[in-house]
């Protein structure tokens, strides 16, 4: 009797901590403000300008109400988040407004679950610090600004071909 209220405790938690409080990401702007739970399926992971990571949950992002966002800066700690693309994810954390839609800045890995809960790390060849370009992360000396000049060595010239006494 005891391993099964254990196991329904243990059922009753994790239905109550992952999926049964968390919002669809149509009401999430009604709850700016709180700390909350948005659910929805991620249809688009693009990375704008100066590395900034937006999780798209609509075709249109100009008039989906929930967008999810990772600065490149956490990057790192969250892992890569390309594997999102068409899975149902549970992002955690204060939904703050911007730009007039609802969004959660996702700044580690804990603040995800559901498919997201267990995301690959960043492969070692992605360069965070480059904003997301890809580096071979091989290493080269800097060039010289300017070209060295050769040493001038003393011209030594045959004694025969120079004669200073004037030829008769």
């Amino acid at each position: 009797m005891r391993r099964i209220s254990l196991l329904g405790c243990l059922l009753a938690c994790s239905f109550s901590l992952f999926g049964a409080d968390c919002l669809q990401i149509q009401k999430a702007s009604e709850h700016v403000g709180e700390i909350r739970c948005v659910s929805g399926k991620v249809v688009r992971v693009v990375q704008a300008d100066h590395g900034v990571i937006h999780l798209d949950f609509c075709d249109d992002y100009r008039i989906c109400p929930f967008s999810a966002v990772i600065f490149h800066r956490d990057l790192k700690g969250v892992g890569d988040v390309r594997a999102l693309k068409g899975r149902i994810v549970e992002i955690h954390g204060p939904v703050k407004e911007y730009d007039g839609h609802a969004e959660i800045i996702v700044e580690r890995a804990g603040q995800l679950g559901g498919d997201a809960a267990h995301l690959p790390p960043l492969p070692k060849t992605y360069d965070v610090e480059q904003r997301g370009h890809y580096s071979a992360g091989s290493f080269s000396l800097p060039k010289p600004t300017h070209a060295k000049a050769a040493k001038k060595q003393p011209v030594n010239l045959p004694s025969d071909t120079f004669n200073p006494e004037p030829e008769e």
